[in-house]
């Protein structure tokens, strides 16, 4: 039987209310926190895979949907970098009780690290980062494996008409590629300077991946300022990593903490 609690919670004001679905699972510490990527939500492969071990190991764990995702209010074209960091802050402050090891998927794990730097900021906090687990980490996305990315003519459409459906290789659906989301993702770039996480991070990283490459990872793992950091290369693996071995892979790193 699942015990899951599903519940609501308010993030914004006025205008800018939306409401975030969260399931909430009981357990011991330290919990697990799950940040999904980019147009996913909290009933894919990976978080359920990682809900049923926490449910096997009797630990804690939070999953939600970012505003405009899956069954959270909101507009997915309203979405920016600093609107789901906002939705990500008050999910962790309403839900989330003592040490916590944060899974962030592809944008999820831009948003993990967003997440920890605004946190150290807080006087203040009932829950605390223990750990990251990393997979595909897609930090600065919007800069550097999209803007920078696009020819003239998307980048044109973009500026001209705030938007361009970008085909998906994961769903029938394009992915809106908003200017808002373009020009506001400027505001949390990380890759200019030093990441000070001030945990333990492990990352996966597929070789094959198309969308982050693995070289991204890399760079990435050049700017964390500490020595306890993992880097997994998967050489047959892609942006996903949800096969068994993959998952195996993430449960064996979560394990470590």
């Amino acid at each position: 039987m699942d015990d899951c609690c599903l519940k609501f919670i308010p993030v914004g004001t006025g205008a800018d209310t939306r409401r975030i679905a969260v399931r909430e699972r009981a357990g011991s510490a330290p919990g697990i926190l799950w940040l999904g990527g980019f147009k996913s939500d909290m009933k894919g492969t990976k978080a359920a895979a990682l809900d049923a071990w926490a449910s096997a190991q009797g630990r804690a764990m939070i999953r939600f949907d970012y505003s405009g995702h899956g069954e959270s209010g909101g507009d997915f074209a309203d979405g920016t970098i600093g609107r789901w960091l906002e939705d990500c802050l008050a999910v962790f402050e309403a839900c989330c009780r003592g040490p916590q090891i944060v899974v962030g998927s592809s944008m999820g794990g831009w948003l993990a690290l967003l997440l920890v730097r605004s946190l150290a900021q807080c006087a203040v906090a009932r829950a605390t980062v223990a750990g990251l687990v990393l997979i595909a980490p897609a930090v600065d996305f919007t800069e550097e494996l999209m803007w920078k990315r696009f020819p003239p003519d998307i980048k044109r459409a973009v500026e001209e008409t705030g938007g361009w459906a970008r085909p998906s290789a994961y769903g029938d659906e394009p992915y809106l590629i908003t200017h808002k989301l373009i020009e506001e993702g400027r505001n949390h770039l990380l890759l200019g300077g030093l990441i000070e996480p001030g945990c333990p991070v492990r990352i996966l990283q597929g070789v094959k991946d198309p969308d982050v490459p693995w070289q991204h990872a890399v760079e990435l793992v050049s700017r964390i300022a500490r020595d306890d950091v993992v880097l997994t290369l998967v050489k047959d693996g892609d942006h996903r990593l949800s096969r068994p071995e993959d998952i195996e892979r993430l449960l064996a790193a979560l394990a470590e903490f």
